[in-house]
């Protein structure tokens, strides 16, 4: 049996693997299997959605509506995100968004341009 993981939304075990998708059938959150930071010789990989490596100063778009914590804001699909730095931890981009500000992104909810 394939150990998949837990919904990082609800935390349902029930998950199941689409293409490159996870998708949890109890919230219908879906998030990409390629975008799990991997350690390698004492360096981390971070990756987009989509499998694409980022790098310190790279732009990005956004691929889902993100709601700002603590905020009535929203981030929109396709807003550009320019001059990315990574960062350990689970929102591993630190970055500055026009008319929002500074903020932290997961790269599983980027693209690289």
């Amino acid at each position: 049996m394939i150990d998949l993981p837990k919904c990082p939304e609800c935390g349902s075990e029930y998950t199941y693997a689409q293409g490159n998708m996870y998708i949890c059938p109890e919230c219908a959150h879906e998030w990409a299997q390629q975008a799990i930071t991997k350690p390698i010789d004492n360096e981390t990989i971070i990756s987009d959605a989509f499998g694409n490596i980022l790098r310190d100063g790279d732009t990005v778009i956004v691929i889902k509506d993100l709601k700002v914590k603590g905020s009535s804001s929203v981030v929109k699909v396709g807003t550009k995100v320019k001059n990315i730095r990574l960062v350990e931890g689970d929102h591993n981009i630190d970055c500055k968004i026009d008319s929002i500000g500074a903020m932290k992104l997961k790269s599983e909810f980027v693209k690289k341009i």
